[in-house]
């Protein structure tokens, strides 16, 4: 499963990405994939790539209320919080899910020295344009 994973992320960062940078949270995410379900009509398949430099995060933030998002870690470590749960830090191969109006609190490398990627697939109202809504 883990090669499938890489091979995936690997296929998928051919196709010309969408990019936002957040230098202050030493932070690149690349849209990588954009594609309409054919057999479900209004919804579509959105696949990005966090990159995480060491120390990097993401501000908590919650996603459309339309997705479900299947993330897995193909470098590195990420920590992550999703709602009141644990603080998890998952490790390269690992992965967990978000569904419809999940908070993610903590989104961030779990090293300050090595870089950490994750990889996540949404599946999401297709009208939809931002994936990500920073907490205020």
């Amino acid at each position: 499963m883990r090669r499938f994973t890489i091979a995936l992320a690997c296929a998928l960062s051919i196709a010309a990405p969408a990019v936002s940078a957040d230098k202050a949270h030493n932070s690149k995410v690349s849209t990588i994939f954009d594609q309409k379900l054919p057999n479900v009509s209004g919804k579509s398949l959105r696949v990005v790539l966090v990159e995480y430099g060491p120390g990097g995060s993401n501000p908590s933030h919650m996603h459309p209320k339309s997705a479900f998002i299947y993330a897995t870690v193909i470098e590195g470590r990420i920590k992550s919080q999703v709602n009141d749960g644990e603080l998890h830090v998952y490790k390269t191969g690992e992965h967990w899910t978000e569904v419809p109006g999940d908070h993610h609190k903590v989104s961030a490398n779990a090293s300050a020295t090595e870089p950490a990627k994750l990889m996540a697939v949404f599946v999401v109202d297709t009208n939809e344009t931002q994936l990500v809504t920073p907490d205020e």
